[in-house]
Order: C-alpha cells, then structure tokens, then sequence
C-alpha cells in the first residue's frame, strides 16, 4: 500500500511540475495569450489602414478632382488662368 500511494504521489508531483514548468505550462500559455493579443490588435490597425489606402485608390481611379487635388496640395500645381496667391505670415 505504501508503494502505490508513494506511485500516486511521484505521479502528482511529475503531472504538476509539467503543469507548472513544462512544456504547454500555464506561463507559456499565458505569454502565447499576450502575443495572439498584440498580433490581433496589430493586425486590426493594418486592417484600418488597408480599408484607408483602398478608398484612396478608389477615389483615385474614380474621378480626376481626387487627381487634382493631390496635384494642386502635393505638387504646388495650378490651372491655366488661375491666379496664385501666398501669403507669408
């Protein structure tokens, strides 16, 4: 009887020291947790941008005032017989 309850114990000790310093132990599952946390937050933002950079290219290749635009802004461009005007401060 001493033997088998001396087995039992090892066995518990052996189950709990896996459980707790292992491999799969709670620590790594909880860094793991962290990580997927952080990837999942950095992979929503990317998303965010992504729609952002998908509109932009829409709009580009729907009409030319996106064009213009970001040719008058960008680029310092102006049409023909327009009048620039800069005012320093």
């Amino acid at each position: 009887m001493k033997v088998l309850i001396a087995v039992l114990i090892l066995l518990i000790l052996q189950l709990q020291y896996r459980l707790w310093f292992g491999d799969a132990s709670i620590g790594q599952i909880l860094d793991y947790q962290a990580r997927l946390a952080q990837l999942q937050q950095q992979s929503q933002s990317e998303k965010e941008r992504n729609r952002a950079l998908y509109a932009e290219v829409q709009d580009l290749r729907k009409g030319k005032q996106a064009i213009e635009e970001r040719a008058r802004y960008e680029l310092g461009m102006i049409k023909k017989n327009e009048t620039f005007f800069q005012v320093l401060e």
